[in-house]
């Protein structure tokens, strides 16, 4: 059992500790969003257990840590030198003692504080004496547990495969997991934290990049029209073809708010956003698509909510419609229905241009979105990751919801649409640059291969090519299995094309124009 011990903020907060920390830096970190602390980066964790690529792949933000920061999420806990909430720590359980070395159970809880159960766990410089830097040894028994206990039997076959399934030491530890355990039951969840009233008058600019919907972008300006918190200014930006659209639509009615207005030249979302962002006077940048519906209180609770955990940038909850025609009233409904297992806060994990509030500094500090993207997908993933990368602790906000309403036409989705025709009918996408698909679809969609090169090492690029053809053979229906085997030799082919495109795009590197 690990034994802590006891730090009194000024607040009144009972911290847990073990090793040598700064009590003034921690006092500090209190304040923030952090719900456990570290300085393992130096003392030999950063990037510890990279066996994790067997499970997440290139989809989980936080699998490799970030360089040159004095503060950002990490999961990987030094069990020697680390403080932790106190009414966090009870929550969680603390360690997990099935783990036969006390790493282990540090990097467990880490992970699962992140991942599942709404905690923010922080890499903090300095915080922690300096320390020889340990070896991390974890045993082959311990890295199947971890897989079998966490996630599906599947991924631990895999990493069996991966790791040499010709190797009988792998065997032994898959089998002995398999035998002593199973995956747990639901972990437990933190509370959200009572949000404090808004500080001061801070300015929101809303953006919003719209095509072919301007019905849609009507019914989003009055509930914007509407709410308890109005934004300063709202800046839209429309790319439907003149010949389309009804430019007297925007300007038939005052509202409380600045309407910008301008009509696309460019081709794409990505550029749309960055021609709004350079239009932002706001001290808030709040992301919207064009076919959401947001409650009355929907902007409020967004600052109210970067305010009260002190961060920069978040991620509201994006809740998917059953049909275009659903209103507010429908998208109470699906709260009820949800209940308090909604109200999860933590480190965002995904980022969604369709509700996501971030500080207009960092916006141009990142100089906007990636245009590589455009014509394809990613770019919020990309931008969200992007913030992580330059230390913004992006976090989840549950208390501002949107009803998405997905219409079946209309949207940037168009391009996206456009670029699953091949022959003479295709028109050419942004991606393509100076090399238009003939006959071989490149899959997956090149600009989310994209963002995998640009974000993770080659090797964990190979090992999502595994899992992809992985996955590809075996969860299909069994009776299918030989014309998915069959049909390998071409899949390659289009993976090879899909980073083909990929490592064209990265060898332009970032563009915002």
């Amino acid at each position: 059992m690990q034994q802590l011990k006891e730090f009194k903020t000024d607040s009144g907060e009972s911290i847990l500790f073990t090793g040598n920390p700064n009590f003034d830096k921690l006092e500090e970190l209190s304040l923030g969003p952090g719900d456990i602390w570290h300085s393992s980066f130096g003392q030999g964790y950063k990037n510890a257990f990279p066996e994790l690529v067997y499970q997440t792949a290139t989809f989980f933000w936080y699998l490799n840590d970030f360089d040159h920061l004095d503060e950002c999420v990490s999961w990987r806990v030094n069990p020697n030198a680390f403080a932790v909430r106190k009414s966090v720590w009870e929550t969680l359980y603390g360690f997990d003692d099935n783990y036969n070395n006390r790493q282990m159970q540090a990097l467990d809880f880490g992970y699962n504080a992140l991942r599942v159960s709404g905690a923010v766990p922080l890499y903090v410089n300095g915080l922690f004496d300096a320390a020889e830097k340990e070896k991390i040894s974890i045993t082959a028994k311990d890295r199947y547990t971890f897989f079998i206990k966490n996630f599906k039997q599947e991924h631990a076959i895999f990493m069996l495969y991966r790791e040499g399934f010709w190797k009988w030491k792998e065997w032994q530890a898959f089998f002995y997991a398999k035998k002593h355990f199973r995956k747990t039951d639901p972990k437990p969840m933190l509370r959200p934290r009572v949000l404090n009233p808004i500080q001061g008058n801070p300015k929101v600019s809303y953006i919003i990049p719209t095509m072919m919907r301007q019905d849609f972008t009507l019914q989003l300006l009055q509930d914007l029209a509407s709410q308890t918190y109005p934004p300063a200014q709202v800046v839209l930006v429309d790319a439907t073809p003149e010949n389309q659209r009804d430019e007297s639509l925007y300007l038939a009615k005052k509202y409380p708010f600045e309407l910008v207005l301008r009509w696309q030249q460019t081709k794409g979302s990505c550029r749309a956003r960055n021609e709004a962002i350079a239009l932002c006077t706001g001290d808030y940048v709040v992301f919207g698509d064009d076919d959401i519906r947001i409650p009355a209180d929907f902007i409020e609770k967004h600052i109210r909510f970067l305010q009260t955990y002190r961060t920069g940038a978040c991620n509201g909850l994006d809740i998917r419609a059953n049909h275009q025609k659903q209103d507010l009233t429908d998208l109470n409904s699906k709260l009820i229905q949800l209940g308090s297992k909604r109200l999860v806060c933590g480190s965002a994990q995904m980022f969604s241009n369709a509700n996501s509030c971030v500080k207009r500094e960092l916006v141009m500090q990142l100089q906007g979105n990636d245009v590589n993207f455009d014509g394809g997908y990613g770019e919020d993933s990309d931008f969200g990751m992007s913030l992580s990368k330059i230390g913004v602790i992006v976090m989840h906000n549950p208390f501002s919801v949107n009803l998405h309403l997905k219409p079946p036409a209309g949207g940037y989705r168009f391009w996206g649409t456009e670029a699953k025709i091949t022959g003479k009918k295709r028109k050419s996408q942004p991606w393509e640059l100076d090399t238009p698909v003939t006959f071989i679809k490149p899959v997956p969609s090149p600009t989310v291969m994209y963002g995998i090169v640009k974000h993770f090492t080659p090797e964990q690029v190979n090992e999502y090519r595994y899992k992809y053809f992985f996955l590809y053979l075996f969860k299909g229906p069994k009776i299918s299995f030989l014309y998915r085997l069959l049909k390998i030799p071409y899949k390659q082919l289009q993976f090879n094309k899909s980073l083909f495109y990929a490592k064209k795009l990265m060898a332009l590197g970032k563009r915002t124009s």
